[in-house]
């Protein structure tokens, strides 16, 4: 790495030019080289084998309303000069829509803002995070901060129900007969590892007290996002994770509203995430109690549920492959297919793809008039091969999303769209107008 000049008296210190020589002229570079694989042109792929099945709509559809659930952040410098601090701007939310209302806007080319007032909109939730050389008063370090911002957020309500009870009901499993205990990988104030939390020891404030330090633990540190964050390379690494932990909560505390006041609806919603079935990074613990909810609801109610991939590895494949696909095809993915022809690697059959960060499985569905989509389903255990048997109502979340379409940009579904201009913050202007609104806020 090159010096740079600070105050324009000398010059900069740039690359060598020749240097790559010894690189190329390497035999061991050679032969590293000469050991990796490329992944498999369309034309290798064979498309054929028990995991591909044919779909037809459904005649009768039992799903008469939609809740799309989607986010956005946008980090933000507030200190262009040296040192330079930089925060976090989240805002999530969830709509809801009557089936009735979207037959009448599914084949409209543009969406306008009359068409967003027809529907009934959920509360947007917002969050800020500092993300580098920002602190939180009375807070010592940045990861205090952030976990401190986080925990505030979880204090809110939405439709008029603490998250934080859903937090903890979900943790804790107390849809059924509920753990007394959940392991925390590491204190954040101590780094002591396997921290226990017990249920009949946490505070009314939504507490415990690490049993080495003795100190203060948030309930929201399950998600561990205190163990990505370095108080002086700052929280960068996290708004992703962030955001799709707290789009599935939103997801949680829907389904615990639902099943307080009326179960039955169950049988009548279908829930969309943006993105896949999953929880990355630190937070990827958290598949563990979704799964064990997800295999609750399927085994005592009904789960209408499905995540749509708009880019990565996954839909770069579907589009690669989807001019050999029949009208009307799914491919349900196993390991085999996903290690031979997505992610590079080798399948193991003890080790199905995503087991410690799914709780769901993926599939490439083509519809009836040529949309591919990359969708991921919730599934009670986790399957090496899954069958059409080991997704419950696949029909019917297959239904829906054709019927969903929407043909403003592509292999697009209606409800996403709409969320998705509802809650998400755009480079520009909104960077701009954060970037100022936090500036002129924040004391000096």
């Amino acid at each position: 790495m090159g010096y740079t000049s600070k105050r324009g008296k000398r010059p900069n210190e740039y690359a060598s030019r020749a240097s790559h020589g010894h690189i190329i002229k390497d035999p061991a570079v050679k032969a590293f080289l000469a050991e990796c694989e490329l992944p498999k042109h369309s034309s290798e792929i064979l498309l054929n084998g028990s995991q591909f099945i044919s779909y037809r709509p459904l005649v009768e559809n039992p799903v008469r309303h939609i809740i799309a659930i989607d986010g956005g952040y946008n980090e933000v410098p507030v200190r262009l000069e040296f040192p330079s601090a930089t925060v976090c701007f989240f805002q999530i939310g969830a709509l809801i829509f009557g089936i009735e209302d979207l037959e009448s806007l599914d084949e409209k080319p543009f969406i306008d803002p009359e068409d967003i007032a027809r529907l009934n909109q959920i509360q947007r939730l917002k969050l800020i995070i500092p993300i580098k050389n920002v602190a939180i008063k009375n807070q010592r370090t940045l990861t205090d901060s952030v976990r401190i911002a986080i925990f505030d957020f979880f204090q809110q309500k939405a439709e008029n129900e603490n998250l934080m009870d859903t937090l903890k009901w979900f943790i804790f499993q107390e849809y059924k007969r509920p753990i007394q205990q959940w392991t925390l990988s590491s204190c954040p104030n101590c780094k002591n590892s396997n921290i226990p939390l017990l249920r009949n020891e946490i505070s009314k404030k939504y507490t415990f007290k690490c049993n080495y330090c003795g100190e203060q633990i948030y309930l929201t540190d399950v998600f561990r996002l205190h163990e990505a964050v370095d108080d002086e390379l700052g929280a960068g690494g996290i708004p992703g994770y962030v955001t799709t932990t707290i789009e599935q909560i939103i997801l949680v505390h829907l389904i615990r509203l639902i099943l307080k006041i009326k179960p039955a609806l169950l049988n009548q919603v279908l829930f969309i995430k943006d993105g896949p079935l999953a929880f990355f990074g630190q937070t990827a613990n958290m598949h563990k109690p979704m799964r064990e909810l997800v295999k609750f609801l399927f085994e005592n109610y009904n789960l209408f549920l499905a995540g749509l991939e708009k880019s990565g590895p996954f839909v770069e494949h579907a589009d690669e492959i989807a001019d050999r696909l029949d009208y009307g095809s799914v491919i349900i993915l196993n390991n085999d297919y996903i290690y031979n022809y997505i992610i590079p690697g080798k399948a193991d059959p003890g080790n199905p793809y995503g087991r410690t960060t799914y709780y769901g499985n993926k599939l490439i569905f083509k519809t009836t008039n040529g949309n591919v989509y990359v969708v991921s389903v919730p599934t009670k255990e986790i399957v090496v091969s899954p069958k059409e048997s080991d997704l419950p109502n696949l029909k019917t979340i297959l239904t829906n999303i054709e019927m969903l379409k929407c043909d403003m940009y592509d292999n697009a579904l209606l409800p996403v769209a709409l969320a998705n201009k509802l809650v998400s913050l755009a480079n520009h202007p909104s960077s701009r107008i954060l970037q100022k609104f936090a500036m002129n806020s924040m004391a000096p």
